[in-house]
């Protein structure tokens, strides 16, 4: 695949590999030809050995990546276990690669986005970024390493408060709690990103890499949780009542009613679907 993107932009020069997720249209929503495209990109890049440094951002002045695109068409089990066997394998190719990942945000990075900033080595932001996640809001949660990174980032008090009311952070807020690395105003991002890439190329490639893989060592511990939650994901999103109650009120820019599943009342019944002799669904 490499080179051939329709979601993703490749750039090499000067030391330095730049991947943007290249859908501002959808805010930078990723779906799973997304994935793949980044999974290949940065794979691509730790065979590259001109690259020291990754800058890892999205197109467009609105958003990082607000996630994956709840519109994406996939519904059955097949395509998302599919999709989520991606996962796994993206945060692999960005944590064991041994190239240090810088992260642009400007506007949003929630989601998804978010769980991609913390992968990431160091997050560089803009005045205009807004962090959080978006789980409980469309009845599901961040289990792709979001629920296990964010302890070890914020601490634990900080990750239940982001979790459980799902509130969106400043720039700022993300800089106090150690979400991110630092803020400078959108006009100065680029620059900022630079000086940062800058000292990143003075330093030992190799030196670079031995600290990158002792320090993810703590968190390596963390993979068979998102193993699990991948999974839980996959059957959540396919056949969940609450994820589907969720993503219709999100698609109908309505609230979402979430009584029905604490009165005992749960989900409303589906209809009734006639079956052929065969077994098949009529």
């Amino acid at each position: 695949m490499s080179g051939d993107y329709e979601d993703v932009i490749y750039e090499v020069g000067g030391g330095r590999a730049t991947i943007t997720i290249n859908r501002p249209e959808r805010l930078n929503a990723f779906r799973g030809r997304t994935l793949e495209e980044l999974c290949d990109a940065f794979e691509r890049s730790a065979d590259d050995e001109s690259v020291g440094v990754i800058v890892f951002t999205g197109a467009g002045d609105r958003a990082f990546c607000v996630g994956g695109d709840v519109q994406e068409p996939t519904r059955t089990m097949r395509e998302k276990r599919a999709g989520h066997i991606l996962g796994p394998r993206l945060a692999s190719a960005m944590r064991n690669n041994g190239t240090p990942i810088v992260c642009r945000v400007r506007g949003y990075c929630i989601g998804g986005g978010n769980e991609l900033n913390m992968i990431s080595d160091v997050t560089i932001s803009g005045t205009s970024g807004r962090f959080g996640q978006a789980g409980p809001k469309i009845g599901s949660a961040p289990l792709w390493w979001g629920a296990q990174l964010l302890p070890a980032v914020v601490g634990e008090k900080k990750a239940r408060e982001i979790l459980f009311l799902v509130r969106q952070y400043s720039a700022q807020e993300a800089l106090a709690m150690g979400l991110i690395n630092a803020v400078v105003p959108d006009e100065e991002l680029d620059a900022e990103v630079d000086r940062w890439c800058t000292e990143i190329l003075r330093r030992s490639p190799q030196g670079l890499r031995l600290a990158k893989i002792a320090l993810n060592a703590a968190t390596d511990t963390l993979y068979s949780s998102v193993n699990h939650g991948m999974e839980l994901m996959a059957l959540n999103h396919v056949y969940g009542p609450e994820p589907q109650e969720g993503i219709s009120a999100f698609q109908g820019k309505r609230a979402p009613d979430w009584r029905r599943f604490r009165d005992g009342q749960g989900p409303e019944p589906e209809p009734a679907r006639g079956r052929s002799d065969e077994g098949g669904t009529a």
